[in-house]
């Protein structure tokens, strides 16, 4: 039977009740279809009573029926002669496939046989399949023989469905058949999904293009492939207990999509519930704790050297205007400030206490904060989770939840928040203020954005460390800093999501508003992931990651430099009016390296008008080179690079403009640094403001201009041509995801 004969037959006939030695064929994808969630969960019960932990196929293939998932007509067989009847029922080529509740790798048992044509060859392989199954597994259950009808034509794909431990319920879609976990080109969004995002996943594969049609072949039904992403999505989220699940292949063509197998994985153990205040609260308590009007240091100390006096100094030192109530058994005043034996001999509301003592003593002080009905927690003290001292921690935690404290932390270098001049930290104070707000879970890192910032002279609102994050989180942070007016970029490290999904839900809204960036360590070091279908041995944990970030519209620094670079350079930027990118370089070298970092970046440089290419042309000598990038040449003097930027900025067919130079006597860096100033300043005073960075090559001196260019607008850098062109991606990944290109 012809695949658009397949495709008819199944529309005209709809689904049926199955059952062995019958037929059936399911409808069509269709986006607006009405689910039977009645039937699922009568299949679902069934399993569950036999103690299964697998879908036989055929029963795969009812819950397909019930979401509308376009399947062969098939039928189980328990002899030769039912399966002989069967096929000529539907039609042959057929295909015969092993059911058995333990044998889900079919073809491992060499359980599958393909285009049997006739009746004799059948009945032939039924015989044959069922013995090969009883060779791979003589203890598996034989419940029969599948007979389907045969699939061909359209590309192989695979469409699925995985648990991951942090994310929860991922749908995949990529390249199927037989290499699919060779191939490995698969992506993953968040469960359910809308079309646009079902959509997106269609251009995320390497393959892509392949769908598309390629060398005179036909392309895919994007609708119908999109459908049934959608349709998965909706089933995994419908019902939790399905774990893992697989289509593939399915058969993608210009006539829809039909998957030829599937295989269902469950898990009836129900999953621990994770503790989530509401937005609101998350906000209130979080203000409490970042912009607090008191704060008590518990552990607070006299004495050099020690944690409890580093905190004392660095609130004091660092200008904060509170009240500071330091907590001591003995002492009565500690660095000017009355001191008490305990939060609860403290007169008044207290907003936050910061920990600076032993950690066998934490427990005993937090229950005592939480009498004290104080918000927040900053547990400084190592010695829990990351010395395996695992309960201790949870006992933090019970008690927290007991009195509705949050923690930040343990295991924590504390926190600053520069509008209010905190300090709540043992770290050295800090006090360039400026609207970038950024977060780490190692302590180390924690220094190294600490040094960068006041090295580059980098403004933040805030730096904070999360630790063992015991409660407060990545998401706790994005929540507080989304409604932060002093924020306007919020950039975070972490080795890990204690909940991934309410990161991705969060982040999906904030980045609506604000950039944020973060680095995720460990992206080389994952273990195989223990699964029973092909999308669950391919859900590598950092693929995960890279596909819900894009999702969920946050951008992804791939270094440590990144991270800073994007936090200090996004928001010197203004917001790109699209996608047009314009390269001026003064050296052809520069220009090609740029170009290819555009390439590595998804930026588009501009096909250059032939009546803007002679306006440039105009500006440039004979042997200089216009076209993109617009080679001015070296030895140009400072005119030649005003002009040049001028029209660039100018042109609103452009919308970002590139800008390489390099060290000349006749436009020394200084030069050339407050020229650009200059050009950028008169077109803002026009009303023109468009993004430029600068990528500078020289001696010495093309640091300080650097540095000039930096001071005023322009994210500038010597020696690289590299991270400027990252810095611009950056903001244009942002201005993409938040719709505003």
């Amino acid at each position: 039977m012809a695949y658009d004969e397949t495709i008819e037959g199944q529309a005209l006939a709809g689904p049926k009740a199955g059952g062995r030695g019958a037929t059936r064929a399911a409808p069509q994808a269709s986006a607006q279809a009405v689910f039977d969630k009645a039937a699922v969960r009568r299949m679902l019960d069934q399993v569950k009573a036999a103690g299964r932990t697998a879908l036989t196929a055929p029963e795969g293939k009812l819950v397909c029926d019930a979401y509308g998932i376009a399947v062969p007509q098939e039928g189980v067989a328990e002899s030769a002669a039912d399966a002989a009847r069967l096929a000529q029922a539907m039609g042959f080529p057929v295909v015969l496939k092993i059911v058995s509740p333990e044998i889900l790798h079919k073809t491992e048992a060499d359980g599958v046989l393909v285009g049997l044509k006739s009746a004799a060859e059948v009945e032939r392989g039924f015989k044959t399949i069922m013995a090969n199954a009883r060779k791979y597994d003589a203890q598996a259950r034989l419940l029969g023989v599948q007979v389907q009808q045969m699939i061909g034509g359209g590309q192989e794909v695979i469409i699925g469905a995985v648990t991951d431990p942090s994310f929860g319920k991922l749908v995949a879609f990529g390249l199927g058949g037989i290499l699919v976990e060779v191939l490995k080109d698969i992506t993953f969004r968040l469960a359910p999904l809308a079309q646009d995002e079902a959509m997106s996943m269609l251009d995320s594969i390497q393959a892509a293009q392949v769908l598309k049609g390629v060398r005179g072949s036909e392309p895919a039904d994007r609708e119908a492939l999109s459908a049934m992403i959608q349709r998965v999505s909706q089933l995994i989220a419908d019902f939790p207990e399905i774990s893992e699940m697989d289509l593939n292949p399915v058969f993608a063509s210009a006539k829809g999509a039909v998957a030829a197998d599937v295989r269902i994985v469950v898990d009836f153990a129900p999953q621990p519930e994770r503790y989530r205040p509401s937005q609101d609260e998350i906000v209130r308590q979080m203000n409490r704790i970042m912009r607090p009007g008191t704060v008590a240091v518990i552990g607070a100390s006299a004495e050099d050297r020690k944690i409890g006096n580093s905190v004392m100094k660095n609130l004091i030192n660092g200008g904060y205007q509170g009240k500071i109530y330091p907590i001591h058994p003995k002492a009565d005043e500690i660095m000017g400030c009355k001191a008490y034996k305990s939060v609860l001999d403290v007169p008044g509301d207290i907003d936050v206490a910061v920990f600076a003592i032993p950690a066998k003593l934490v427990a005993q002080a937090l229950v005592e904060v939480g009498k004290k009905g104080i918000p927040g927690a900053v547990l400084i003290p190592s010695g829990f989770a990351e010395t395996g001292n695992v309960e201790g921690q949870a006992e933090l935690v019970r008690i927290a939840r007991q009195f509705n404290i949050r923690l930040m932390g343990p295991n924590i270098y504390g926190f600053y928040y520069t509008p209010k001049n905190l300090c709540a930290t043992f770290c050295t104070a800090y006090d360039v203020k400026g609207k970038a707000a950024l977060s780490s879970q190692s302590g180390g890192i924690g220094m190294a954005i600490i040094g960068f910032s006041r090295s580059a002279g980098m403004g933040v609102s805030a730096i904070v460390g999360l630790g063992n994050k015991s409660d407060i989180d990545e998401d706790d942070l994005l929540t507080f800093f989304e409604q932060d007016e002093n924020t306007e970029i919020i950039a975070q490290h972490f080795e890990d999501l204690k909940d991934g999904r309410s990161f991705a839900e969060v982040a999906r809204r904030v980045s609506k508003k604000k950039p944020v960036v973060v680095l995720k360590a460990g992206r080389t070091s994952q273990g195989a992931r223990a699964a029973r279908s092909h999308t669950g041995a391919l859900a590598g944990n950092d693929k995960i990651y890279d596909d819900v970030f894009k999702q969920a519209g946050v951008i992804r620094a791939r270094s440590l430099r990144d991270l800073l670079e994007f936090a200090r350079g996004i928001p010197k930027l203004p917001t790109p009016q699209g996608e047009n990118v314009v390269i001026i370089t003064g050296a052809g070298g520069s220009g090609v390296l740029l170009s290819d970092a555009c390439v590595d970046n998804s930026l588009s440089l501009m096909t250059m008008p032939a009546d803007l290419d002679a306006a440039f042309r105009k500006f440039i000598p004979p042997f200089g080179a216009a076209g993109n990038p617009v080679d001015i040449t070296g030895g140009e003097p400072p005119a030649t690079y005003a002009n040049t930027i001028r029209l660039g900025l100018e042109d609103p067919r452009i919308h970002a403009i590139i800008l390489g130079y390099w060290h000349t006597i006749i436009t020394p860096p200084m030069v050339f640094a407050k020229l650009v100033v200059e050009v950028k300043e008169e077109m803002m005073a026009r009303g023109i403001e468009k993004p430029i960075v600068a990528s500078l090559a020289g001696d010495v001196e093309v640091e300080e201009a650097a540095e000039y260019l930096y001071r005023h607008g322009v994210p500038a850098y010597a020696y690289s041509t590299e991270i400027p062109v990252a810095v611009l991606g950056a903001k244009y990944q942002w201005a993409r995801g938040a719709g505003l290109i």
